[in-house]
């Protein structure tokens, strides 16, 4: 998440609640992409300063867990710039200008400058970002799918142009045994079901076979994924999309909740403020009158209803609106007591952190040691089939 304003609630619903569920699921990576925030906002970099340590708070304050998932800062991991460089120098320029959203985000910036090379660069970064870590799944919109497939197309061309090493079925071979005797011959099995049989249920089991195996190096690990699927080594993983459900929460207005547009409710907001906002909330401009009937569907404040309301309360809403038989005050009070009652915990989770922010620092700290780690294993192997690794 790129840090470069305050948080709101359409960042919760739109995303943050998401990753809460998914660091019960998988082994997540959350990371404040303040690179990425500069192909945006490189002439304001006090804005990002700001806001990183403000960020981190959020997630944490979202119910992000720091002893189940890993939470770091991009640029304390500039591995992730060295397979950026790298990956530059086999991707095809068109691959980057044909991407949907840099000429749509060009529109929606006009107010910048945005003829840079970070600007057209940035989903080339972003691919930085996932494939040094070998991510298996990447949590999106499905405006964001273009980019993950365009992850896995370089690390599919990254694999074809670098994963043909002198030797490689010969050193595949001796990676299995390494796996035992048992596990080896599994191996080779399944590895035939799948490529005389076309049998997936056999590639996914013998991929299964090897996440498990703990005596493999990254680079043998990387040939015996190569060699299952007739390939050569496969140095980079391809990402999938992991469309995730979330819940869109527009802005106080009715537009997309956007700093920009000054139609937010803070994530940590205090109630007294929160109870204004929404209190003054727009409404369907047919309801002049309280005596006068209105239409929900034209109304910003039954978009809430949808996201903080139960099915009673909302046909209570919506009949109420439509006969005029409850007035919009009275509409909007259940969203306000529900908007209050989920930061509730936001705020007093994120109190100790306020109070001690040596606490965030060294959360980061540890998180950046983590991930630094994994992306150090990435670039060995990277650097090696690129005939880097000199000895």
């Amino acid at each position: 998440m790129r840090p470069t304003g305050a948080l709101h609630l359409g960042h919760y619903h739109g995303a943050l609640k998401n990753w809460v569920r998914l660091q019960a699921e998988h082994p997540c990576f959350y990371f404040v992409a303040d690179w990425h925030a500069l192909t945006t906002h490189y002439d304001t970099p006090e804005l990002i300063e700001q806001s990183v340590w403000e960020m981190v708070i959020d997630w944490l304050a979202s119910g992000i867990d720091p002893s189940q998932a890993t939470l770091f800062i991009q640029s304390r991991v500039p591995e992730h710039a060295e397979l950026h460089t790298l990956l530059s120098m086999i991707t095809p320029l068109g691959w980057l200008e044909r991407v949907p959203t840099y000429k749509d985000q060009q529109e929606k910036l006009a107010d910048r400058d945005l003829a840079t090379y970070g600007f057209l660069g940035y989903p080339l970064l972003q691919s930085a970002d996932v494939l040094i870590y070998r991510a298996r799944y990447v949590p999106v919109g499905e405006d964001q799918v273009p980019h993950v497939e365009f992850m896995r197309e370089l690390a599919r061309r990254f694999n074809h142009v670098y994963g043909r090493e002198a030797g490689f079925e010969d050193k595949a071979k001796a990676a299995a045994k390494k796996m035992g005797s048992r596990k080896a011959k599994l191996y080779d099995q399944l590895r035939t079901r799948f490529q005389e049989q076309g049998d997936a249920n056999a590639l996914q089991s013998a991929k299964a076979l090897l996440e498990e195996q703990q005596n493999l190096t990254v680079g043998d690990r990387d040939r015996l994924f190569g060699y299952l699927e007739g390939g050569g080594r496969l140095i980079l993983v391809e990402p999938e999309s992991l469309l995730t459900d979330a819940s869109r929460l527009p802005g106080l207005d009715g537009q997309k909740m956007s700093k920009s547009y000054g139609n937010t409710i803070g994530l940590r907001e205090d109630a007294e403020s929160v109870r204004k906002k929404i209190k003054t909330m727009p409404t369907d401009p047919a309801r002049v009158k309280r005596t006068d009937p209105g239409n929900p569907d034209l109304c910003p404040v039954w978009q809430f209803h949808l996201v903080y309301t139960d099915d009673k309360i909302r046909e209570w809403a919506n009949q109420g609106c439509r006969s005029a038989g409850i007035g919009c005050l009275e509409c909007k009070q259940p969203v306000i007591d529900a908007v209050i009652a989920e930061q509730g915990p936001m705020r007093e989770r994120a109190q100790r952190y306020l109070d001690d922010p040596t606490l965030v620092r060294n959360i980061v700290a540890d998180g950046c040691e983590k991930a630094r780690k994994l992306a150090q294993e990435t670039m060995r192997e990277v650097r090696d089939a690129m005939g880097l690794a000199y000895k």
